[in-house]
């Protein structure tokens, strides 16, 4: 599939990886539909990458929304190919913390949102893929995953966190066979460290010693770097059923 063919739904699309996404394949001739639970960032975004793009609010977390927002991005855009999953949250905490044992309810809204929403924009957007006109080696769509190297080498806090995005990772191949028959394919990345706005957040001296815990190269990734990957999948129908790190070489360490 080339870029300029591109019809995409990017999932957490307002800000940091699913942004940066959006701005390559727009500048590349395609066209995306942002989906945000965040309605002015969304709407803000949007009219920044200008003509080509566009907004639904969704939450990731429900199931009606998502069918909605899916069916309406189709709409809007004429058809969809491509979906790229970014929204997420990243929760962290011990299961026996300071305040007493982790509350249950925030380790499952965590499978919710990262997990369970990857599974359900995955559904609903097959749904409308399976209908598409196939292209070269019968292809009708690409989903992406974004799992983490948190999948690996998960940390002290990070059980639920990391939970998620093994579970996400693990179920790319399932997804990639089973998809097949309509030729749509699915491939994961699990980022290492990146510059997003959660990281933005923190002081400067703290991202500097962050990035100086990946070997090579010595900093924070940057999210184009995450779109470049997600741009080479789209376009690359060889790429299908794995998960592939982007993460300079670190290995995370216990905590």
């Amino acid at each position: 599939m080339n870029l300029n063919e591109v019809r995409a739904v990017v999932t957490g699309g307002a800000s940091g990886l699913g942004y940066a996404v959006a701005e390559l394949v727009i500048a590349s001739g395609g066209r995306v539909t942002l989906f945000d639970i965040q309605d002015a960032q969304g709407q803000k975004a949007a009219q920044t990458l200008g003509a080509a793009a566009g907004f639904q609010r969704c939450d990731v977390s429900s199931e009606a929304s998502i069918d909605a927002a899916m069916q309406a991005a189709a709409a809007a855009m004429g058809a969809l190919n491509v979906v790229v999953n970014c929204a997420g949250i990243g929760t962290a905490g011990r299961i026996l913390g300071r305040n007493g044992p982790m509350p249950v309810d925030q380790f499952t809204r965590t499978i919710q949102v990262n997990l369970v929403g990857t599974f359900m924009c995955d559904r609903a957007a097959a749904v409308i893929m399976q209908h598409n006109p196939p292209g070269p080696d019968g292809e009708r769509g690409v989903l992406i995953h974004t799992s983490s190297v948190a999948a690996f080498e998960g940390q002290i806090g990070q059980s639920a966190y990391t939970a998620t995005k093994a579970a996400v990772a693990a179920m790319t191949l399932p997804i990639a066979r089973e998809l097949a028959m309509f030729g749509i394919r699915c491939v994961a990345i699990a980022p290492g460290i990146f510059h997003t706005p959660m990281l933005a957040g923190m002081p400067p001296e703290v991202q500097e010693s962050l990035g100086k815990q990946i070997p090579f190269p010595s900093r924070l990734g940057k999210p184009s770097e995450f779109a470049a990957l997600a741009a080479s999948i789209i376009t690359n129908p060889m790429l299908n059923g794995t998960t592939i790190r982007l993460d300079g070489a670190i290995r995370m360490q216990a905590k």
